[in-house]
């Protein structure tokens, strides 16, 4: 996907695979809820290790308990390991059955308000997943379609509000800063 990696879990093989693997990048979205940013994204990097590949098509084919059992063994992939394998599997089904397992496939073509849309549809995305993702795509990554910026408002502007603004621990930092503000004025949504 690009050349540059997504500083986000203190691992570079981790960080790395989050920029050259598709699947990986929609798995840490995911997995980015009600654990630590550097967690969730470690996740796809963990998960890929335990079963030997992050093929979509295999994933979605898995026996659910096989899967449960990956996300469970020590350390968890995550604080709630049976829900998560049930949407990572569910995600994986649903770009098999719609994109031919290729995810890259929901961002590729179309005008931003259509990949945002195609986001939103993906097992355990929402509205504020679906526009985090699309703006990792355009700040990152540079494959965001045009009009991205709109589509993905506010997490487009420059306030280091989520995974989309990591460039460098620093920045990963800021963006733990705002989030933890935000939490003790009561606010959990990034806007």
């Amino acid at each position: 996907m690009t050349d540059l990696p997504l500083p986000v879990t203190g691992d570079p093989d981790a960080d790395r695979l989050l920029a050259d693997d598709p699947l990986a990048l929609l798995l840490g979205m995911l997995l980015d809820q009600q654990v630590p940013m550097e967690w969730a994204f470690r996740g796809p990097a963990t998960l890929r290790d335990r079963l030997g590949h992050l093929d979509p098509a295999r994933i979605a084919a898995m026996d659910p308990e096989e899967l449960e059992t990956a996300f469970r063994q020590k350390p968890a992939l995550h604080r709630y390991p049976g829900a998560m394998a049930r949407r990572a599997r569910e995600l994986c089904r649903h770009l098999v059955e719609v994109y031919d397992g290729d995810p890259t496939r929901i961002w590729g073509d179309g005008p931003a308000d259509e990949v945002l849309t195609r986001l939103r549809a993906l097992p355990g995305y929402g509205e504020e997943k679906a526009k985090i993702l699309l703006a990792v795509l355009g700040k990152r990554f540079g494959t965001a379609p045009a009009g991205w910026e709109a589509a993905a408002a506010p997490f487009s502007d420059a306030e280091p509000r989520s995974v989309a603004d990591v460039d460098s621990p620093e920045a990963l930092a800021r963006v733990r800063a705002f989030k933890q503000a935000r939490k003790a004025a009561g606010r959990t949504k990034a806007d």
